[in-house]
């Protein structure tokens, strides 16, 4: 148990694929309970060595299996033609540059958009220093996130 309570407190008693708050007093075995998920994406999957854990609700990382991970954009942001969160993050975690992560009606949206993105990504992968910019482009305003 005390990996499960090192790996729970790296993460901050967070669930790394829905972000909501894991719950330390809950079983194991109930659905919001804690699991550890073996994090294996398409770039850690070439990689030699173990794959990195992290903590998950146990009905995430049923729901995941064995299948690449996919970190959803929250319902309540009015985006558009959005990007893979995951394979973005370690396309700029490898190569830097930009990714334009999502269309916006408006510039307030598309901030909201950005503040998010950034702060989610902060919890993601904490070692990947991001920005989020929102630029005009068509009629419509762009989400780029950039490292």
């Amino acid at each position: 148990m005390s990996r499960l309570i090192d790996i729970a407190e790296q993460d901050g008693w967070r669930c790394w694929l829905c972000d909501e708050p894991v719950d330390p007093d809950m079983s194991v075995n109930d659905p919001r309970g804690p699991s550890i998920d073996s994090v294996i994406t398409k770039a850690k999957s070439k990689s030699k060595g173990p794959a990195p854990e992290r903590l998950a609700h146990r009905s995430c990382n049923t729901k995941k299996g064995a299948t690449a991970p996919v970190v959803p954009w929250p319902e309540h942001l009015f985006v558009v033609d959005t990007a893979a969160i995951i394979s973005s993050v370690e396309r700029l975690a490898r190569k830097g540059g930009r990714e334009i992560m999502a269309r916006c009606p408006t510039q307030d949206d598309g901030q909201v958009a950005a503040d998010w993105l950034v702060d989610r990504i902060s919890r993601l992968q904490p070692d990947l220093a991001v920005s989020a910019t929102v630029e005009s482009g068509g009629g419509q305003f762009l989400v780029v996130l950039r490292a």
